[in-house]
């Protein structure tokens, strides 16, 4: 077994392409341990940690932080065996040494995806083993000149991306040279055809858009075509260069124009593409309703005040999702999605909160969230919100929602028209809670007054369930001990 290994980017699930290098969690020259998380990757999904296939020692970073990776590039080598003394001398035959990580089938007790002696697999969740065969680099061709001594392999050129100016990224880790990049195909991630690399979903929108791809020049790795590649040649206009990755910055900078470039990817791009895909396909009405909640708020503080209760976050949120859950349970067409040719109404409702992160807009939600008591449901959303800003939300806490609730009351906004998440059929705002002066039992007080804005698919609900289900919410709120006995 050869000691360097290269661990390429895996597919962390659900088809993703690609990955930004966030943070390494190692540095070259560090010792590491089997399953040891080795460096923090975001995806259009969600922030992972990824843990090393291999123990051993880190002998060179390819990526540097900020990196937008393929899925299948190599992102570290490893020396499975430092105490075995220096690495030789770079020559045909060692180059053409260094393993990248094993397939399925192929994968070395222990490793993740392989399986430990007493039958266990080991797989982590999002991320299993390749179901490609591993290959190895080819040789130099005969009378090439040897390599000058390195501590190290050398890394593959970063792929790029197009139409993507620089932007300010983490210090950098440190790396090596790049490499000459290899052969087409030689890490199995797309196959040549007529002297052309590149994968077959590129391959399909090529020929939709109707763009030769032989006359493209790649920007991904190995000189592979990228399908940003094929849209750059459907618009008419040539790939950039690769943008570089410059030193982190505490502020905005701006260029001699006065203007800033931000990439559009990661979690705010699949966020860009599902409203548009959302507020152009289901027809969205707004309904308002302004609420007094001062029970409620006089309810929570009782709450409080109870010794279970006392480690546990209370909100107003908590009282709107419990209303939320019981007009859903009142109202089961609004806990539905649109499926074309059917409507497939929800007996489960898996709530989703919004939440505002540092990479953009996340909506992770409670599974079968109408089954927990009021303060499970309090748990789960205190974890939930405290798991999205730390970005470890999981892709699978952001599929499979029914019905969302955007609290935009925390921003001291009274209320707004929300767009549906893809496949839910309603999502309802909640605004900030002010004093306000009230009509009360015939008096003008002070009282805790919010106003929530409900969206909802006109193909699904019509304007009558609409105000049915906002008039409920609102009523729990208004005075929730009373509703709550009249409703169970």
């Amino acid at each position: 077994m050869t000691r360097v290994k290269e661990f390429n980017l895996p597919d962390l699930g659900e088809g993703l392409t690609e990955g930004e290098i966030l943070k390494w969690l190692v540095s070259v020259g560090d010792t590491i341990e089997l399953n040891q998380p080795i460096v923090e990757v975001e995806t259009a999904k969600a922030a992972v940690e990824i843990p090393a296939k291999w123990a051993g020692q880190v002998r060179a970073i390819f990526h540097d932080e900020g990196t937008v990776v393929e899925v299948g590039t190599p992102i570290i080598s490893i020396d499975t065996d430092p105490g075995a003394g220096e690495l030789p001398e770079p020559s045909a035959e060692s180059l053409a040494a260094v393993q990248v990580a094993p397939a399925e089938g192929m994968v070395e007790p222990g490793m993740t995806g392989g399986h430990n002696p007493g039958g266990r697999t080991a797989v982590l969740v999002g991320y299993g083993p390749r179901t490609a065969a591993a290959k190895r680099r080819p040789r130099k061709a005969a009378g090439a000149p040897a390599a000058a001594a390195a501590p190290a392999p050398t890394a593959p050129a970063a792929p790029t991306m197009p139409m993507m100016p620089a932007m300010p990224a983490m210090p950098a880790v440190p790396t090596v040279p790049a490499r000459p990049a290899a052969p087409a195909a030689s890490n199995g991630s797309a196959a040549p055809v007529a002297g052309v690399l590149a994968k077959p979903p590129v391959r399909k929108l090529a020929r939709d858009l109707g763009v030769d791809l032989a006359g493209l020049t790649g920007s991904g790795p190995q000189g592979s075509i990228t399908r940003d590649d094929v849209h750059l040649a459907a618009a008419g206009a040539a790939a950039p260069e690769a943008p570089a990755v410059g030193p982190a910055m505490a502020a905005p900078s701006f260029g001699p124009d006065r203007e800033q470039r931000i990439p559009v990817k990661g979690v705010r791009k699949i966020t860009a593409a599902n409203m548009v895909a959302s507020a152009f396909t289901a027809p969205h009405v707004t309904l308002f309703h302004t609420v007094d909640m001062t029970r409620s708020i006089k309810a929570l503080n009782r709450l409080r005040a109870l010794p279970q209760w006392r480690d546990t976050r209370v909100s107003p949120l908590l009282l709107v999702a419990r209303a939320v859950l019981l007009a859903t349970a009142r109202h089961p067409m609004v806990n539905s999605t649109w499926a074309g040719d059917e409507i497939v109404v929800k007996e489960y409702v898996n709530l989703g909160i919004a939440a505002a992160t540092d990479r953009g807009l996340i909506v992770p939600n409670i599974k079968d969230a109408g089954r927990l008591t009021l303060h499970e449901l309090a748990e789960a959303m205190t974890g939930l919100v405290r798991t999205a800003k730390a970005g470890r939300t999981s892709p699978a806490d952001m599929t499979g929602g029914t019905f969302t609730i955007t609290n935009v009351g925390v921003f001291g906004v009274d209320t707004g028209t929300p767009i549906l998440p893809p496949g839910e059929s309603a999502i309802l705002a909640f605004g900030a809670v002010r004093e306000t002066p009230w009509m009360h039992k015939g008096k003008i007080r002070p009282r805790q007054v919010t106003t929530l804005g409900l969206s909802f698919d006109h193909r699904i609900i019509d304007g009558e369930l609409g105000a049915r289900f906002i008039r409920d919410v609102g009523d729990f709120l208004t005075d929730p001990e009373a509703t709550l006995l009249a409703w169970t």
